[in-house]
């Protein structure tokens, strides 16, 4: 019997048998199959569309929506914090009551598992509200303080169509906080899978290889080296990963043999998938090579996972299979086509804050080195504040310009200050 398991911060596929001591019928070829089948195409869903949802939240005008960007010492601590978490969270199980434990993570969950499932359907319910609906605009503030010293704590805003689709959501949470049936587990994650895909970017490739660099270490080490990952994984109840029942044709939705994957086998990889995919419209060729190619290496990894999880019946760390795959596949193309000076220096951050300015050439200049000189100390001296000027030193200076430059200023400049006095003397 094969179930996947998954570390609950971050990803690992693992296998095992039951942990309750009781011997259950061996599950068919057919439901092994199926399971397995079941969690890859999962997994695929919030990849795919997180990332074509990464693009528009990248050029979203709302501050309020802008997704969190990881930089490369986020990406050095990242490891390093989920160790300290799981570490954390293993002897807390080993101290204190597993029941209760569970009982405040289901809670904590419900809770954002309700607000990512309502972000997540929102642009699909859009359409099928009808033109003439009452949609109303709403408004949750908190503050702190008062005065200058005031403080914003919550600023959330949100209208009639948003409370429709939390009203859908609170229905999926108490269902799941209820009975913990699979479904609601699984609506719950593919929710959390699609949000970190869509809000969490990389600001460029070589921070996304150093968090995958990082996590493929931190997996590996979690799960071959301890049986923390394992024992965190077995005792922590909340929708942190994907399951399937192996024995669905045997009992239906009442089946209780599952397979797992965890949410970090698919949103590690994925924000690096989502990457690609900005790069690829970076380059304004209409052809999204490196998405599609990392898109395959990712179902070539996660399939070779799940094969060595099921010959070897072992634990297997799924990012050991998922990162060589998904970082060496896009090199690969990248060197063939000659373009991994494009890929290394690409700034998704450019394309989130847009009106940040690029240096995309550099200006060519021609002249004697004394003229280059001259020119480059009047730049330099551009920015600089000048001394206020009366209104005739002003005057003779502009009319000893260009005339061009006078007939055509600025807003702001001398020219159009003078321009004025002009006309007064007339």
């Amino acid at each position: 019997m094969d179930s996947a398991l998954s570390d609950p911060h971050n990803d690992s596929a693992e296998a095992g048998g039951p942990t309750n001591g009781t011997t259950r019928p061996p599950s068919t070829p057919e439901g092994i199959a199926l399971a397995y089948g079941s969690l890859l195409l999962m997994a695929l869903l919030p990849i795919f569309f997180g990332a074509l949802r990464s693009v528009r939240c990248a050029r979203g005008k709302n501050a309020s929506d802008m997704p969190e960007t990881i930089t490369s010492r986020d990406a050095a601590r990242f490891p390093i914090i989920a160790s300290c978490t799981l570490l954390g969270l293993y002897l807390f199980f080993k101290i204190f009551s597993q029941e209760y434990i569970n009982l405040l993570l289901s809670m904590y969950f419900f809770v954002l598992g309700i607000l990512a499932l309502s972000h997540t359907i929102s642009p699909f319910m859009n359409k099928f509200f009808p033109a003439n609906f009452p949609n109303r605009q709403y408004q949750l503030l908190f503050t702190q303080g008062s005065g200058e010293s005031k403080e914003e704590i919550i600023n959330y805003e949100f209208d009639t169509k948003d409370l429709v689709c939390l009203g859908l959501s609170s229905i999926v949470g108490v269902w799941y906080l209820l009975r913990k049936h699979w479904i609601a587990n699984n609506l719950f994650g593919l929710a959390f899978s699609l949000n970190g895909v869509e809000l969490l970017h990389l600001n460029n490739v070589s921070t996304g290889c150093i968090l995958l660099g990082g996590l493929f270490i931190y997996d590996v080490f979690w799960v071959f080296g301890t049986n923390v990952m394992v024992t965190v994984a077995k005792s922590f109840e909340a929708p942190i990963k994907l399951v399937f029942p192996q024995d669905l044709l045997e009992k239906g939705l009442e089946a209780d043999n599952f397979a797992m994957l965890g949410l970090g086998d698919i949103v590690i990889p994925g924000i690096f998938i989502a990457l690609l995919l900005r790069f690829d419209i970076s380059l304004k060729k209409n052809t999204h090579t490196y998405f599609y190619t990392s898109f395959a290496a990712y179902i070539f990894g996660l399939g070779l996972t799940i094969f060595i999880m099921h010959i070897f019946k072992h634990a297997q760390p799924a990012l050991l299979y998922l990162v060589p795959a998904c970082i060496g596949f896009p090199v690969l193309v990248a060197l063939a086509k000659g373009e991994v000076t494009e890929m290394f220096s690409y700034e998704s951050s450019a394309e989130i804050l847009p009106h940040t300015p690029r240096l995309t050439h550099f200006p060519t200049v021609s002249g004697s080195p004394a003229s280059l000189a001259d020119s480059m100390q009047q730049k330099l001296a551009g920015p600089r504040r000048r001394r206020p000027q009366s209104p005739s030193a002003i005057y003779e200076e502009s009319n000893s310009k260009d005339p061009v430059a006078v007939t055509e200023p600025k807003e702001g400049t001398e020219a159009s200050t003078s321009k004025g006095l002009e006309k007064k003397e007339k």
